[in-house]
């Protein structure tokens, strides 16, 4: 039986993980909880030296195997060149962690288009592109697992984060239907979607008038939820009762009365008025 993979009721687990954005926030911390599990890591991000330093402590302490990719997924073609690196290292992978993301937060016509650009091309394109190039090699195995990063950003339209927040919709939506896809096929496809967190997200973006849904979570306990989830094959999870309820609730109201409320919540990223559209560090998502 291949190393990670053990015998109980729980879902078996994969051998081998790719996290993306792992040099730093979630990434890092899903790289961690992995690698005590017994995972071997893949880690891709593009920042060298933080990816490096992650996988010399993981295989320090944990015992694993770490395999380093330093890619910028906000280039075209990402994650044809992730999945092309793997092939050359004759590398399987068995969870794939869509975990890279950033933001912009500001009136829409003040924020660069470029940076809208390569947030979708990071939250959207990449995650969909590694997805295609992982899930067909799990799908011959028998056996996988994905697990996106979305946001409760995604679970109703936000003014002033409007970009950001569509592209975890985005996330939330595809994970879903990747997953009735592939029920009974041996995949399993859970969408984590945090509130705030800890990371460098809100350093990065410009204010932490961002976590406009309130207080803030830090990453070990939010990953520690996604991965159990992820084990009881749950199709999302929302770490915290708060996030909770209003995951639960806000879909079942009046689209157009979600934004306005959305709007009002949302209007105090405005303050400082920030509309530099930076990017939040990798790993950053949430």
């Amino acid at each position: 039986m291949p190393k990670g993979f053990t015998m109980s009721t729980v879902p078996t687990v994969p051998s081998t993980a790719l996290v993306t954005g792992a040099s730093s926030g979630l990434g890092t911390e899903f790289a961690s909880q992995l690698a005590a599990r017994g995972h071997d890591l893949v880690l891709v991000a593009r920042s060298r030296d933080r990816l490096e330093a992650v996988a010399e402590e993981l295989r320090a302490v944990h015992g694993v195997k770490t395999h380093v990719v330093v890619q910028d997924l906000g280039l075209p073609h990402a994650g044809r060149a992730v999945a092309q690196e793997l092939a050359d290292r004759s590398l399987t992978v068995d969870l794939l962690v869509n975990n890279a993301g950033f933001g912009t937060a500001g009136r829409f016509e003040e924020i660069d288009a470029e940076r809208d650009h390569e947030l979708l091309m990071v939250n959207v394109v990449a995650l969909v592109d590694l997805t295609h190039a992982l899930l067909p090699g799990m799908v011959e195995r028998g056996t996988g697992a994905v697990l996106n990063v979305g946001s409760t950003a995604g679970y109703q339209p936000s003014p002033y984060l409007s970009v950001y927040s569509a592209s975890k919709a985005f996330v939330l939506n595809f994970s879903l239907a990747l997953r009735q896809e592939y029920r009974g096929r041996g995949i399993r496809v859970t969408a984590l979607c945090p509130g705030p967190v800890e990371t460098r997200f809100f350093e990065v973006i410009g204010t932490r008038n961002a976590a406009v849904a309130g207080g803030f979570s830090t990453p070990g306990p939010v990953v520690r939820t996604a991965l159990h989830a992820l084990d009881r094959d749950r199709a999302y999870v929302t770490p915290g009762l708060g996030n909770a309820i209003m995951a639960h609730l806000q879909p079942r109201r009046p689209r157009t009365l979600v934004a306005w409320v959305g709007e009002r919540i949302c209007r105090k990223v405005l303050e400082p008025a920030n509309g530099t559209g930076v990017p939040a560090a990798e790993g950053a998502a949430n």
